[in-house]
């Protein structure tokens, strides 16, 4: 294989447009939040994206004996503990029965002494279907003002349709029909991926956490939350840790979210564990005011890309007016 290509700050850089762009979304991420407990008729305020928690849970990284030597000064512990949030995307919290099938799996790394290593926020599906910055932003925008009543449908509808040439692509549509194949399967039968890159010391990396063993079938009639709640009664959860590592931009690009990696082999670092009973209480305050910001991480896990940046801010203002809020309105 060649040599991984190293990190540069220049993938992660902001034009001036874009930058404002970014302080118009903060600006509609602090007042959807703010709204948040009557858009979604809960008495707490609510995440603007991933707002509906199915579980919460304790769990180890266990690190493979056989990692590569060059990734060893990485993973130099057996093990690591592991706080786990499972989600849905969606912005708004509803009592449905049926969730669209777009999960998420975050994990928050700690060494013994329970310092932070690296959130993760992973998600079911490996692909981001906008890899402009400005367009990003727009649509995000304008998706919070439209829940915040400050927007038309139809103005939200003029910025989905500049996002849909960019799901064009053979990745985007080979694994949209996967995902469709698989809409109506248990929630820890699927992969989980971190969509952009993230740092690995000076190289880049792609992470994919692949079940072991899990049922498609469990529980499929029932709710998420549910099904994931009398799994986790009864039995073990077993995950293996993949990564890709980028090597040039032509085949694993940093800011083209869209196109899979290729040529870049999965190289498997461990297992993520879940013992049986390990779920916590998801509306506990500690648990509740959970952030997985990638950019609390320790700099050498840091996102790279510019879409990834986007993040730090964004989560940052989320969970400054969700601690605000809800010390008055909960957690009193």
């Amino acid at each position: 294989m060649p040599s991984p290509l190293k990190y540069n700050k220049k993938y992660d850089k902001l034009t001036d447009e874009e930058k404002e762009l970014l302080e118009i979304n903060k600006k509609s991420i602090a007042d959807f939040v703010e709204q948040s407990s009557t858009i979604s008729d809960v008495n707490y305020a609510t995440r603007n994206a991933h707002a509906k928690t199915y579980a919460v849970a304790k769990g180890e990284f266990i690190i493979d004996k056989n990692v590569p030597e060059e990734l060893q000064p990485f993973f130099d512990k057996e093990r690591y503990e592991l706080m786990i949030r499972f989600s849905n995307a969606q912005l708004k919290i509803n009592d449905s029965k049926k969730d669209v099938p777009a999960y998420g799996f975050s994990v928050k790394i700690k060494d013994e002494n329970g310092d932070l290593l690296a959130n993760y926020p992973l998600v079911n599906f490996p692909l981001f279907p906008i890899n402009s910055v400005s367009t990003f932003l727009k649509l995000f925008t304008s998706v919070n003002r439209f829940y915040i009543k400050k927007w038309s449908s139809f103005s939200l509808m003029l910025q989905i349709l500049k996002v849909i040439p960019s799901t064009f692509t053979g990745s985007f549509l080979k694994n949209g029909f996967k995902l469709f194949a698989k809409r109506n399967d248990f929630i820890l039968s699927f992969d989980y991926h971190s969509v952009g890159a993230y740092r690995l010391g000076e190289n880049m990396m792609k992470i994919k956490l692949q079940p072991k063993s899990v049922d498609k079938n469990f529980d499929k009639k029932k709710r998420p939350k549910d099904a994931l709640n009398r799994y986790f009664n009864e039995n073990d959860f077993y995950a293996d840790v993949l990564i890709q590592i980028c090597y040039d931009l032509k085949h694993q690009p940093i800011n083209r979210l869209n196109v899979e990696w290729k040529n870049s082999p999965f190289i498997k670092i461990g297992e993520v564990k879940i013992e049986k009973g390990a779920l916590q209480n998801p509306t506990a305050c500690e648990n509740e005011l959970l952030s997985f910001n990638p950019f609390e991480s320790k700099y050498y896990f840091q996102p790279v890309g510019k879409i990834q940046k986007l993040r730090d801010e964004a989560y940052k203002v989320s969970l400054q007016t969700r601690q605000k809020i809800n010390k008055l309105l909960k957690y009193k």
